[in-house]
């Protein structure tokens, strides 16, 4: 999955989140079903084969060789968007909420060049 796509499902994640505390604030039940985050995770990380006759050690290798650049893409994601939403929270705007900023970067995200083009501004 590319960089792109996880910030994508990020930002789904994080809009998901929100109205789930919404819905909880209001005193509504949460109903069991796969979350964005876990569709996401299930996705992101790799199968592992462990090979039958690998020590523990080895097999703690494996599994971390397979796993790293899974987790690095994910705290990349997540930390990308916290700063985007920390920079307009820091700048003190009050006309754009968090959920209209997640919606912007996604279209900029979701447009070719689109993220690039702002930063070279």
């Amino acid at each position: 999955m590319e960089q792109r796509e996880i910030v994508l499902r990020a930002i789904g994640v994080l809009t998901e989140t929100q109205e789930m505390v919404r819905r909880i604030n209001d005193g509504a039940e949460l109903d069991n079903d796969l979350t964005q985050l876990g569709r996401l995770v299930s996705e992101v990380f790799p199968t592992i084969e462990i090979p039958a006759g690998a020590d523990p050690e080895e097999a703690a290798e494996l599994a971390i060789a397979a796993l790293m650049p899974a987790s690095v893409s994910l705290v990349e994601a997540f930390a990308f968007l916290f700063t985007q939403l920390a920079k307009v929270h820091d700048e003190g705007r009050t006309d754009v909420g968090s959920t209209e900023l997640l919606r912007e970067i996604a279209l900029r995200m979701s447009d070719p060049g689109g993220l690039e083009a702002d930063e070279e501004d």
